[in-house]
């Protein structure tokens, strides 16, 4: 039976439950947009709006809508063996291969890998190994997991947790115990009048070692943290933080897991964000650009050390207790080894870095317009801050939704953008966006700060 599209859009507000949504506001009015189709940097929903995505679906469409090579790697994959399990020593050949292909192409050397099927179940799974790790180690009181504020790192009960966005905190009786947080190093907003770059990163990292001995050395786990922070809208670290804190991390021992899932595979210009910023993981989660966001995939890369460990606990148990239906997954395998493949070809790294220049060039030059207070980014990958007042740093009213506001009104005229509090813009398009789409988008960005200037600059 055919069903037209304003039921479709009905059946969607009365039947679909979405994540990270305004569920009354859903419930009453439907879907925001309804997407139809994609190609390339574009999308098109079903008013026959097309719209640049400027946010790359969630981080993860790296290679654009519509990818003749992907699919038909899907496809013949499906034909020959659509599904296989890699529990009780059971595999099949191109996760063999993808494994080898990833620890040979890692930021640091790691020896092992295992599949999941989204970033937050690797990093669900990396706390648990962490702790089977220590448990091995007779070190069982090391089970704090320390984070920061604002970062993201999954929707699972454990990633949450180390996660630091309190909206997904709220009602479900989390986090849990043990999860401590840091402050977001965002200079901005947060460094003191006066206080230089490299100051603020030794106060950050003077915090994470007041930390450490507050809790007591002997029961920090882990580090968890992405080279640049996503979640808090895309937060480019200041100078000196990195050398900083892990200054501390190795001065106390401390397990240092560094989160790929959207810095990873070409976002910033490198093919991991541990190379840009120069970071020393001991274990890395990726997901996301891993297929190109064809199919839900993600891994756990780290060294033969830890590996030990969990043969260790294996032994006494007889097995390895972890463990996903669909993890490893064939067609996710497939799709991977030739996204890896069209990355290599494209030079995706190459072509990265020529666009960074003309797209950060742009984002910066709106710091030029009244509502924007700082501009700061790497690669494809940009955070900008809206505020009421640029030399005072203050925000607008929260009440005033005014990150929402711009966000709405770069759709209107045909962008998707992020709004993320504290009224932020994340701007990271497709890997493949040319110089002539960046510079569409970011005169549809420029359109809609403009109006929104218009209706907010009498209460400024």
């Amino acid at each position: 039976m055919a069903i037209d599209q304003t039921d479709i859009r009905d059946l969607d507000r009365t039947r679909h439950v979405h994540g990270q949504t305004d569920m009354r506001a859903h419930h009453r009015n439907g879907p925001a947009a309804m997407v139809v189709s994609g190609n390339g940097v574009r999308i098109r929903t079903d008013d026959g709006r097309e719209l640049i995505d400027g946010f790359s679906g969630l981080g993860c469409v790296s290679l654009g809508y519509h990818n003749d090579r992907l699919a038909d790697a899907a496809k013949a994959q499906m034909d020959t063996l659509p599904y296989a399990p890699t529990f009780y020593g059971r595999s099949h050949p191109k996760i063999a291969v993808l494994a080898e292909r990833l620890c040979k192409m890692a930021a640091v050397p790691f020896d092992k890998v295992m599949f999941q099927c989204s970033g937050s179940e690797a990093n669900d799974a990396m706390i648990k190994f962490i702790w089977a790790r220590n448990i091995a180690r007779d070190e069982p009181k090391r089970r704090k997991l320390i984070s920061r504020w604002r970062g993201y790192y999954g929707n699972t009960v454990a990633a949450v947790s180390l996660s630091g966005q309190p909206h997904m905190h709220a009602n479900f009786g989390l986090p849990m115990d043990d999860f401590l947080k840091l402050s977001t190093p965002n200079y901005y907003l947060a460094s003191t009048d006066g206080e230089t770059e490299e100051e603020f990163s030794a106060r950050m990292a003077q915090e994470f070692e007041d930390c450490i001995l507050d809790a007591g050395p002997d029961t920090i786990a882990a580090f968890f943290a992405e080279p640049m922070q996503s979640g808090g809208g895309a937060i480019r670290p200041p100078q000196g933080y990195w050398p900083a804190m892990q200054a501390v991390m190795r001065k106390y021992g401390i397990h240092f897991h560094v989160d790929e899932t959207v810095c990873g595979f070409g976002r910033t210009g490198e093919m991991w964000g541990a190379q840009k910023f120069g970071l020393e993981p001991d274990s890395t989660t990726c997901a996301k650009a891993l297929t190109a966001a064809f199919f839900p995939m993600s891994a756990i890369m780290f060294k033969d050390e830890l590996f030990k460990d969990l043969m260790k606990n294996s032994d006494e148990a007889g097995v390895l207790g972890h463990g996903f239906t669909y993890a490893g997954h064939p067609v996710g395998a497939a799709v991977a080894l030739e996204a890896l493949n069209i990355y290599d070809e494209m030079d995706l790294l190459g072509h990265v870095r020529r666009v960074s220049v003309p797209f950060l060039e742009g984002c910066e030059a709106l710091m030029e317009h009244p509502l924007v207070g700082d501009v700061r980014g790497v690669g494809l990958f940009c955070g900008i801050q809206l505020v009421r007042d640029k030399d005072a740093r203050t925000l607008w009213d929260p009440s005033l939704k005014v990150g929402a506001m711009v966000q709405d009104l770069a759709h209107k005229y045909g962008l998707y953008l992020r709004s993320i509090q504290p009224d932020r813009i994340s701007f990271m398009p497709p890997l493949i966006i040319n110089e002539d789409e960046v510079a569409e988008a970011q005169g549809i960005l420029k359109t809609a700060l403009d109006e929104a200037w218009v209706r907010l600059k009498d209460t400024a």
